[in-house]
């Protein structure tokens, strides 16, 4: 109780529970609106799976939105695809956009088309904790908001997650569904099937403690992403994943692009190359669409998110990380770029 006190508290959004996952997070928030089998679920194409998968479990449809050079959905292939969805009387029964690697979604501009056709928007802010969007913080203002405190997140419960919400009803009802929906009897009387989806104590002890230095790594992130990027623009070929102008991005990850025909080499042997000193980079989210669990999904938009994965790379970004170890890692890359 006390950590979503001061998890509401550092967010500004009034109610929340805290819960096993994110993902858990996005699974009642479908339950609670009643998601059926065949419904369509929107959601980011470039994103992590535990952003869908919840859908799945309901047995909906989804359906895939490319990116805009915000990295996160375009607004205006949703904006054209609502259009086209209320002239067939096919609304879909929820949009997930994704604030991608600590950048917010435009949420605002997506809520405003939702809200025209009545959808409910839940904000998949897994990785976005501690990103301000229009100055307040990402997610806030959406139906309802999952967070993430998984071991790689900016700030951790090991693995955990939060549901938040502005409706206070919505947020007691998804507290109820993950104790069980244990009935407020002294036997345990249950009059539906819920979830053992409550975070444990000792997780969000660690939790309360991870909040209070959730300021100092957004900055720490903020820096070394400023370093990396120092070092390595001036190679030709190399670029970094933009920040959007309508807020300011954790740079949970550092995101660099590489265009191999500039740089000589791919993403994938710059890997490779650091993977040989033990240094551990990692691929861009495979697009959803591109997903053989997703292969017969609909896909809306062109090949920006396909076009990020095949050229992007995320570089070590850990709060720990030292200038020094910073630049060691820039200075492999370009050891690799100048062979």
């Amino acid at each position: 109780d006390k950590f979503e006190k001061e998890f509401s508290e550092y967010t500004g959004i009034p109610h929340c529970v805290a819960l096993a996952s994110g993902t858990a997070a996005i699974h009642l928030a479908l339950r609670i609106i009643e998601v059926q089998r065949d419904d369509e679920v929107w959601a980011s194409d470039l994103t992590f799976i535990g952003s869908i998968a919840p859908a799945n479990y309901m047995g909906a449809q989804p359906v895939f939105f490319d990116c805009d050079g915000t990295w996160t959905m375009d607004p205006d292939l949703l904006d054209d695809a609502l259009q086209e969805a209320a002239r067939k009387g096919k609304l879909p029964k929820a949009i997930i956009p994704t604030d991608l690697y600590g950048q917010s979604c435009d949420l605002d501009r997506i809520i405003s088309m939702a809200g025209k056709y009545g959808v409910p928007v839940i904000a998949d802010s897994a990785e976005a904790m501690g990103t301000v969007y229009r100055g307040r913080h990402s997610g806030s203002g959406a139906y309802a908001a999952a967070f993430s405190f998984n071991g790689n997140k900016i700030i951790t419960t090991s693995g955990g997650g939060m549901l938040a919400s502005d409706d206070k009803g919505l947020i007691d009802r998804a507290r109820y569904l993950a104790q069980a929906a244990r009935q407020p009897v002294a036997h345990y009387e249950h009059t539906e099937v819920g979830y053992n989806y409550r975070l444990s104590n000792i997780s969000a002890a660690i939790g309360r403690g991870q909040l209070q230095v959730l300021t100092d790594r957004v900055k720490r992130r903020r820096e070394i992403f400023s370093r990396y990027a120092t070092r390595l623009s001036t190679q030709p070929g190399i670029k970094f994943m933009s920040e959007a102008p309508y807020g300011q991005c954790t740079r949970w990850l550092t995101v660099m692009l590489v265009d191999s025909r500039k740089t000589g080499v791919t993403t994938e042997e710059i890997r490779l190359a650091l993977e040989q000193k033990n240094i551990e980079s990692r691929p861009v989210w495979k697009p959803m669409h591109l997903q053989p669990a997703f292969r017969e999904a609909r896909h809306v938009g062109g090949d920006m998110a396909s076009d990020f994965f095949r050229q992007g790379l995320c570089l070590p970004s850990g709060s720990q990380m030292t200038d020094r170890e910073v630049d060691g890692v820039c200075a492999h890359i370009l050891q690799v770029c100048a062979r």
